[in-house]
């Protein structure tokens, strides 16, 4: 196989990007899943969705299925969607006849097959009409369970799992005056887009697209159109145009603006990538959070929630559609051009493309691929 190259270029000088295969190759994808999606911390949700002891949720986390559960103490907890005893799925089997099969119940874990239970925190606390079973070596497969910013994240391989704290990086402290664990989702939108997951991310950071893509988001932030997007400054955020300070139809609104902002974070926009699934574009007043879950070569589901402090969502007439309508029609352009992009790229002369200089960031998922997958 050709080896493609990563070493820095000259100034101006164009970069290749990945080679095609590797958005369009199932063994590619298979490759990812392992050696990505099943060793580093992927986001799947928001903690307010499992506010109670005993609440639960079954995900489907890159194919495998994952039972998501606040334990008596308050803490979140998870595990494979598997019973010890003979493999049958714990929740979501529905059986003729019957209202309920297994599952999440009080303080128990109950599979609808044998009926072995198991405690909140996973451990086997029956055997029916068994006796003498050593019940400490038949806890349920556990997956690793993280949260931060009110966002929860899953690892399928635990016993290898570094911190999350060293895989977010410095996104942590880029957002530490953004109340994110307080927020709530005001609307969620789920889109499915028949695009590689790689391709979305690229999109996502950078802006030379925005001129000729987005012309309701370059009215608003008219920096992303002016020379191609380049020269962007992230750390200290982008200008909204005169008179606009946040992303909605108007660049306005009656929303108050989270109260620890500093000067620029409440009249400029930033945003962040934590990879391999999360985005997140932060409003003084509205932070837009973007869940991605890969469902093959040339399938990604995006959960896009928009996510308001409870006093905002609470109030008497609170309506996030000038925020949302925004988003809507700007994330459906993105997703449009992105499914172009993997069309395009099944043509049979076409080895790889290039990055732009003003596309410095998209290298980014391709370093990070490289690094975890290797250079063939």
């Amino acid at each position: 196989m050709r080896h493609f190259d990563l070493q820095p270029k000259a100034a101006g000088a164009l970069e290749q990007t990945l080679p095609s295969r590797y958005y369009r190759s199932a063994e590619i994808y298979a490759r990812e899943r392992e050696r990505i999606f099943c060793r580093e911390w992927l986001c799947v949700g928001r903690e307010a969705e499992l506010l109670n002891a005993g609440d639960s949720k079954v995900l489907d986390v890159i194919g495998e299925s994952v039972l998501l559960v606040r334990n008596e103490a308050g803490a979140l907890r998870g595990f494979y969607n598997v019973c010890r005893h003979r493999g049958a799925q714990l929740c979501g089997t529905a059986l003729p006849g019957r209202a309920t099969a297994g599952g999440v119940a009080g303080k128990r874990i109950r599979c609808p097959y044998h009926s072995w239970s198991y405690s909140l925190d996973g451990d086997l606390v029956a055997t029916p009409y068994i006796d003498g079973v050593d019940r400490s070596r038949f806890s349920l497969y556990p997956v690793g369970v993280e949260t931060w910013g009110g966002f929860v994240f899953v690892h399928l391989t635990p016993s290898t799992a570094n911190p999350l704290a060293e895989q977010m990086g410095a996104v942590a402290a880029h957002t530490t005056r953004y109340p994110l664990d307080r927020l709530r989702a005001g609307h969620v939108i789920r889109y499915d887009v028949a695009a590689n997951w790689k391709i979305i991310v690229e999109n996502y950071n950078e802006c030379y697209h925005c001129g000729g893509v987005h012309p309701e988001l370059c009215d608003i932030v008219p920096a992303f159109r002016r020379n191609g997007g380049g020269d962007l400054d992230w750390e200290h955020g982008i200008p909204h145009r005169e008179g606009a300070y946040t992303f909605t139809g108007t660049g306005r609104t009656a929303r108050a603006a989270f109260p620890d902002l500093n000067e620029d974070e409440r009249v400029r926009h930033f945003g962040e990538v934590l990879y391999p699934n999360l985005f997140l574009s932060l409003s003084c007043e509205h932070v837009a959070a973007f869940m991605l879950q890969p469902k093959g070569p040339d399938r990604t589901l995006i959960e896009c929630q928009f996510l308001f402090t409870p006093e905002e969502i609470g109030s008497a007439g609170f309506d996030p559609s000038d925020a949302v309508e925004f988003w809507d029609i700007t994330n459906r352009q993105d997703w449009a051009i992105c499914e172009s992009v993997q069309r395009g790229i099944a043509a049979r002369p076409h080895d790889h493309g290039y990055y732009a200089p003003m596309e410095d960031y998209s290298l980014d998922i391709r370093r990070y691929v490289a690094d975890r997958l290797g250079r063939d």
